[in-house]
């Protein structure tokens, strides 16, 4: 592709650089010039022009766009994603329904390497998505992008798709709260119910029991649902504390203790059979986010959450400061 100054009676058939304002209306940036619009042109005294021209072999911007998506989004149904109509050079990959976004990120680096021009940018993996939320865009720069990079593009991403919107598998949740004397009692179930409705499922409950381990283990042997979640009056500490230990009682298992996010340190993840369970950390009671819900979202989806996993979220696992946190991360100026 070309790109510059061109003499007025050059212009026509490409593609005009910076929008101008003519005597009535004005002509905008990425429109093709005809014969009409360069008149418009000359009327008002110019003589060259700013576009850009493509060389043989240039797609323009709209249809490498739309090419490109084409070939992330080979099969939209399956991937769970829609794809916008391109519109100067870009064309949005929008989620069908709730659930979280997998990436294949070193694809998706190789493709964002072939030409500067064409750009591709996304949500971070895993993150979870609403009917509706935008999960990638596509961006063609600069009005063309050459064949040749085109063709690279679809190499790249040939074979299993790089980019899909995991849904949500899960359909019904417990939640099982236990007491203290003075303790915060029910406050934060709307939260977590509003964590729930956001990924399309139900809660059951809450069932509030004393914080101990005996009644939290019959409270969970009863629950029936696909997921149980478990808010403890007092934080869960320890692997051996009152909320794991009910979970083994009730013949579960704990699979991991403790996260490296804050917000969200004294999560637990276990499971009963072949349901999980989630030990919620005391900041779950706020709708602010927190390490709970990267871990409640892809439980939610059915994909698997292992201590590695969970391991490796502390990069980027330093979250916003919430005031309300009764033990803020600085002391605060006497």
């Amino acid at each position: 592709m070309r790109f510059g100054p061109v003499p007025l009676q050059e212009a026509e058939g490409a593609t005009l650089a910076h929008s101008v304002r003519l005597a009535r209306g004005r002509l905008r940036k990425g429109q093709v010039l005809t014969a009409e619009d360069v008149a418009a042109l000359s009327a008002i005294g110019m003589e060259t022009v700013i576009v850009a021209r493509l060389d043989p072999g240039d797609v323009d911007e709209d249809r490498a766009a739309a090419a490109v998506a084409a070939a992330l989004v080979p099969d939209p149904a399956a991937q769970g994603l829609r794809l916008t109509e391109a519109f100067t050079g870009r064309v949005n990959l929008i989620a069908e329904a709730p659930g979280v976004v997998v990436l294949d990120a070193a694809r998706l680096d190789r493709l964002n390497r072939i030409d500067p021009m064409l750009t591709l940018a996304t949500v971070p993996a895993f993150q979870q998505m609403t009917a509706g939320g935008m999960v990638a865009t596509v961006k063609i720069i600069s009005y063309a992008l050459a064949g040749l990079h085109l063709e690279a593009a679809r190499e790249v991403l040939a074979g299993p798709p790089a980019i899909r919107l995991q849904p949500v598998v899960l359909k019904t949740a417990r939640l099982i709260v236990t007491e203290i004397p003075g303790g915060a009692g029910e406050k934060g179930v709307e939260a977590v119910r509003g964590r729930l409705e956001a990924l399309g499922m139900e809660m059951a409950g809450p069932v509030a029991v004393p914080h101990a381990a005996e009644p939290l283990a019959g409270a969970i042997s009863a629950a029936e649902e696909d997921l149980i979640l478990i808010l403890t009056g007092s934080a869960t500490s320890d692997p051996q504390d009152v909320a794991p230990s009910g979970l083994a009682l009730a013949g579960g298992r704990l699979e991991h203790f403790g996260m490296p996010v804050d917000p969200g340190n004294l999560l637990f993840l276990g499971a009963l059979g072949d349901r999980p369970v989630i030990g919620l950390p005391g900041c779950a009671r706020s709708p602010a986010l927190n390490g709970a819900d990267w871990v409640l979202a892809r439980v939610a989806c059915g994909l698997e959450v292992s201590s590695a996993d969970i391991a490796g979220m502390g990069v980027g696992g330093l979250l916003k400061e919430i005031p309300t946190r009764p033990q803020p991360r600085r002391r605060r100026r006497e």
